[in-house]
């Protein structure tokens, strides 16, 4: 079982940064493959940003590239999220998720993650 526990959401003014946190339980944290989705009220849960355990490359939406920026710290078991430029267009619950067995090519779509965690809002004010 993994648990996955986000942190650092809250409320900015536009073009300002935060940088969401997510902390993963489970001694192989290390091979899991890390993403971050968002969900804005009414709209469907879409993809950010992802990173791969083994060569630690990243993916980003469109939307996003640029502006954020995904990171992992193994020795701490914790995947990143740094945004900047902020949009109001930003605001959402953003989840982080874990996907523990390789896949190529599966890291932007929501149903290949085995856990998720809680969410954290985002709210960006223009």
């Amino acid at each position: 079982q993994v648990q996955l526990v986000e942190s650092g959401g809250g409320s900015v003014q536009a073009g300002g940064s935060l940088r969401l946190s997510c902390a993963a339980s489970g001694r192989t944290f290390s091979r899991y493959a890390m993403g971050w989705f968002r969900q804005a009220p009414g709209k469907e849960r879409e993809f950010v940003s992802a990173i791969t355990w083994r060569t630690g490359s990243t993916y980003y939406a469109d939307f996003v590239k640029g502006r954020f920026i995904i990171s992992r710290d193994n020795a701490k078991n914790t995947v990143y999220l740094q945004m900047n430029s902020l949009k109001p267009e930003d605001t959402a619950v953003y989840y982080c998720a874990a996907r523990t067995t390789y896949c190529s090519g599966c890291l932007t779509i929501s149903r290949n993650y085995d856990y998720w965690g809680q969410g954290t809002q985002v709210t960006v004010s223009s």
